[in-house]
């Protein structure tokens, strides 16, 4: 297999060298890149892929070159859907990969290419080398391989944790799925009767005992030490086998292949992050190593992005474009708005799935900031600002009456008067027993109405106009001012005044770092005191001194748990950081790039309501 990808190499480098030129003319100009698209004639897309029968979402796309059909697969999804492991390159044009080839030889180079929000990756002759055969089926792509034959098993202890071994009589496609506790690698080979046999955990057995307690104390001692050695289950049928491994606590999972012979190793060790600078698009730096603090090391993903590149856009997302309610996995919300990129943005509720923090997207509130708590805002201009956050709102009637409105468009609960307009969806629902609901109608009071039982009846909103829901005390004082027919007006101001310059915005906390100073302060932005000395995943967004932002998740500390918040400062400095936000985070965290997450498996995310939006042009 290295001989052919070392031939593959020599091959391709003309047709790299021109592919390089043609694709620093299409950045050049809109009119040279419609011309491109022009000239490349796609003649199939889809969102799937089937895997030698096996559906796994997959941006893909086939085009037409002088008569012959290109296949072309999202760059992402290559690597963790295939095995296909992206190594560093400073030209996005080119995609250096490994795959059952030597680490200290000169790697495969692939040619990519953006379309949309996905960088794709030309497998053409890749597959042609492989053996693998592809066919368009509607929205599926189909590839058939051969399936390998797996031969062996052998296990290995070392100072660092744990290496498995699986020896393959030839190269072949997988993938990975994990978990903090278990990782399940998923490889197209048939697995020898013997392994399945060897590798399948015995039942359980019942231990009657004899009562001696005592005497049991050597065999609970053996059972901790067995505790911390990974198991070992192999299931397989008739094109794929599925080896399941525990992750002892403090190690984490990394797998990765080598040739001659053909090997796929999995190692279980506290040190797993495998080290990441690819140009991805002009502009958008994807970059992962170990971060270390003091005598601590954090496995850290993160984005670098130039915000002042033309082919960069930031607007914030959420899960239903037409509605404030709602939650979806953060892979789903970055699809939906055709996102390249995407981080997991503010605290939700997840009972009702309501925001809890400031959404502004071209200067419409899609839902007020709470609590004075950290915002990121900025302009197309891209221009920022990093601070802690409130919104005043006073209703004014004709007879000069001033009445505080408390929130505006928010899941968050307190007595007295809320405003909800069409940017929270068609209808609002109250959020507690007996609200009293004024409907507003260009400025002008046309309804009073009942709110009833919480959540039993919607009010629809109307277009020209919002609703003033009254929560707790006495609703009758409200309604005195509000009678049907009052005129009315809305006085708004962000504090500080600055932030009403900016058209997008997007709420979190607690603000990490100004002015390069870390001035972490939980308990001004009232977060609980839990809240704020607990050590979790953690999501963050920051700017450099020239500009360019840090979009970051950071994971578990090298054979322990994540960064408590001061870390979280900490690290974001360490990333270049002058200012930065803390995000919503925990099961929460996800790092989404061209279709999949970077920092985590899909199956560990949690559904979450909003998050920040990159986007690069769309052409035709």
């Amino acid at each position: 297999m290295g001989e052919i990808l070392q031939r593959l190499v020599v091959q391709s480098t003309l047709e790299l060298d021109r592919a390089f030129v043609e694709a620093e003319a299409v950045t050049s100009s809109p009119k040279t890149h419609r011309f491109a698209q022009t000239a490349t004639q796609i003649v199939d897309a889809g969102t799937k892929l089937s895997l030698n029968g096996r559906i796994v979402p997959l941006a893909w796309k086939q085009w037409q070159v002088g008569g012959v059909i290109r296949t072309g697969i999202s760059d992402v999804g290559v690597q963790q859907l295939f095995g296909l492991e992206l190594l560093s390159t400073r030209n996005w044009t080119r995609q250096p990969i490994q795959w059952f080839s030597n680490p200290l030889s000169t790697p495969l180079v692939l040619v990519a290419h953006h379309r949309d929000a996905y960088r794709y990756l030309d497998i053409t002759e890749f597959a042609q080398q492989v053996g693998w055969q592809f066919q368009a089926q509607g929205d599926t792509l189909a590839l058939t391989s051969v399936a390998a034959r797996l031969e062996t098993i052998r296990e290995e202890t070392q100072p660092w944790g744990f290496r498995i071994i699986l020896d393959l009589d030839r190269p072949t496609p997988w993938h990975v799925s994990r978990s903090p506790s278990e990782g399940v690698i998923i490889l197209d080979a048939i697995a020898n009767p013997s392994l399945i046999e060897q590798f399948t955990p015995l039942e359980p057995v019942e231990d009657e005992g004899d009562g001696e307690d005592e005497e049991v104390e050597g065999d609970e001692k053996d059972n901790e030490a067995l505790d911390n050695q990974p198991t070992i289950q192999v299931e397989t049928n008739q094109t794929q086998s599925t080896i399941g491994v525990s992750i002892p606590e403090g190690l984490q999972l990394h797998v990765f292949s080598l040739p001659n012979p053909n090997r796929l190793v999995i190692e279980l060790r506290p040190d797993a992050m495998v080290e990441k600078d690819i140009l991805w698009a002009p502009g958008i730096w994807w970059r992962q190593r170990t971060v270390t603090l003091a005598d601590t090391r954090f496995l850290v993903v993160w984005l670098e992005v130039d915000p002042k590149n033309p082919q960069v856009k930031l607007k914030p997302i959420w899960s239903n474009p037409t509605t404030q309610v709602g939650t979806a996995p953060l892979i789903k919300t970055a699809q939906l708005w055709n996102a390249a990129a995407a981080i997991n943005g503010g605290f939700f509720n997840r009972n009702n799935q309501l925001p809890l923090g400031a959404i502004r997207r071209d200067g419409r509130w899609y839902s007020g900031p709470i609590l004075n708590r950290g915002a990121i805002a900025w302009t197309d201009q891209h221009q920022f600002k990093f601070g802690r956050l409130s919104l005043e709102e006073t209703l004014t009637t004709a007879t000069g009456e001033r009445l505080p409105i408390l929130f505006l468009n928010s899941g968050y609960v307190q007595a007295g008067i809320s405003r909800y307009t069409p940017e929270w969806g068609a209808t609002y629902t109250p959020l507690t027993d007996n609200e009293m609901i004024s409907v507003v109608q260009n400025n002008q009071i046309t309804a009073q109405l009942s709110g009833g039982v919480a959540g039993e009846e919607s009010f629809f909103i109307p277009v020209n106009g919002y609703l003033l829901t009254h929560r707790g005390g006495d609703p009758s004082v409200t309604a005195n001012s509000l009678t049907i027919g009052t005129k009315v007006q809305i006085e708004q101001k962000t504090l500080p005044i600055e932030f009403n310059n900016y058209p997008h915005i997007l709420g979190a906390g607690p603000l990490l770092l100004q002015n390069r100073q870390i001035v972490l302060d939980a308990k001004a932005e009232n977060f609980s005191h839990a809240f704020a000395q607990q050590s979790a995943i953690r999501s963050a967004i920051g700017i450099t001194a020239n500009g360019t932002l840090i979009i970051a998740a950071m994971h578990n500390r090298v054979g322990g748990k994540g960064p408590n918040l001061t870390e979280t400062a900490q690290l974001m400095q360490q990333l270049g950081a002058v200012d930065a936000l803390n995000l919503d985070g925990g099961s929460s965290t996800g790092l989404y790039l061209g279709g999949h997450l970077l920092d985590r498996s899909p199956y560990t995310a949690a559904r979450v309501h909003n998050g920040l939006g990159l986007f690069r042009p769309t052409f035709p």
